[in-house]
């Protein structure tokens, strides 16, 4: 049966193509082994690999390069090892990079993007490779069997979405709120989607004419364009108020200076997305209008469960974002599309031979 332990294999994967990442503009094809897997592990086939926001977010990314990125995989289970029961041969799965250990006093407390665990663990070698290897913990708490309504491509939108369920869960916008939106690209147009079904007014912003004509098109009430943003244009188009909620979702200095200054008394900023550069906070303006400043970082094995579930039943357009697929060995291509945004929102990497 070949490696200790496997007792189910489709077939026999000796080496693979990789995308390692050096920079944006320097993402390579190299060969390397395939990985082995061991008792309660699995190795999944590539079928769609998504190009997050983070991934050409230089600054960060580059610190630990060179790396195979890719976090948002769906795949074909092609072996499993002894002692996984939940899942079989050829199964169309999609498998979270980051999961909690359920054990520590955040995860009891049900704090679980607070685990160490979730924040230091991953799959390997990363989405952007020919096959992955599953570790027991990520199968155990970060797999997900696909239904057949959803596609591996909608599927690499599952941790994305995931990660907005997480951030809407801390600002709860409701019936009779408005939402301030502030960037329109994915997790922008998640966010705008997600705020409607909650009842909520939304007003998006962006610098780019194509991203406002999406935030329209997935629902928001109005879009004012950033590159002449100002609160009393937010006033304008909301009666003259500013706004209960606003979610950043853009890194820009100017979008966190425009959150700061477009929040109502009460009111609360969600920092989706933060800058490079730390900010300056009015504090004494915030403690006497009792401003709440909430950060979101990743999602929850249940928060991607109800991404599915918002997939599977249509409540979130997610196929009409993805706008470009990409083979993995044209993956440069794929950063391209991503870093430069132009008429771009998520962009798929798929296997060779998918074309």
């Amino acid at each position: 049966m070949g490696c200790a332990g496997i007792y189910m294999r489709a077939k026999e994967v000796n080496s693979m193509k990789v995308a390692v990442y050096y920079s944006n503009n320097d993402v390579r094809i190299e060969e390397r082994p395939a990985p082995q897997i061991s008792d309660g592990e699995m190795l999944v086939k590539m079928k769609a690999s998504g190009i997050c926001g983070t991934d050409v977010m230089e600054w960060y990314r580059i610190k630990k390069a060179p790396r195979i990125l890719g976090h948002e995989m769906a795949g074909e289970i092609v072996e499993v090892g002894k002692g996984v029961e939940e899942f079989n041969l050829l199964d169309r799965v999609f498998v979270s990079h980051h999961v909690p250990c359920y054990s520590c006093r955040y995860c009891l407390a049900g704090k679980h993007t607070a685990c160490e665990a979730l924040h230091s663990g991953n799959y390997d070698p990363g989405g952007f490779s020919e096959y992955i290897r599953i570790p027991d913990q990520n199968v155990r708490h970060g797999a997900l069997r696909l239904p057949d309504g959803v596609s591996y491509e909608d599927a690499t939108m599952i941790e994305p979405l995931g990660c907005v369920v997480a951030g809407q869960k801390l600002i709860n916008p409701k019936e009779g709120e408005t939402v301030l939106i502030i960037g329109s690209g994915i997790s922008g147009l998640l966010h705008i989607q997600l705020s409607k079904l909650n009842g909520a007014k939304v007003i998006a912003t962006d610098i780019d004419s194509y991203r406002l004509q999406m935030a329209e098109e997935f629902g928001a009430d109005h879009v004012i364009n950033a590159a002449g943003y100002s609160a009393d244009e937010l006033k304008r188009v909301n009666n003259n108020r500013l706004a209960d909620i606003v979610i950043l979702c853009a890194g820009a200095g100017g979008a966190a200076e425009a959150a700061i200054s477009s929040v109502n008394r009460k009111g609360a900023i969600l920092f989706f997305s933060v800058p490079q550069n730390d900010i300056a906070l009015p504090s004494a303006e915030f403690w006497r209008n009792e401003i709440t400043l909430r950060f979101s970082y990743g999602a929850a094995p249940e928060d991607l469960h109800e991404a599915l579930s918002l997939i599977l039943n249509k409540s979130v357009d997610v196929g009409k974002m993805i706008t470009h697929r990409i083979p993995l060995q044209d993956i440069q291509q794929g950063f391209r599309y991503a870093s430069e945004a132009n008429e771009s929102l998520k962009v798929v990497v798929v296997p060779d031979n998918s074309f």
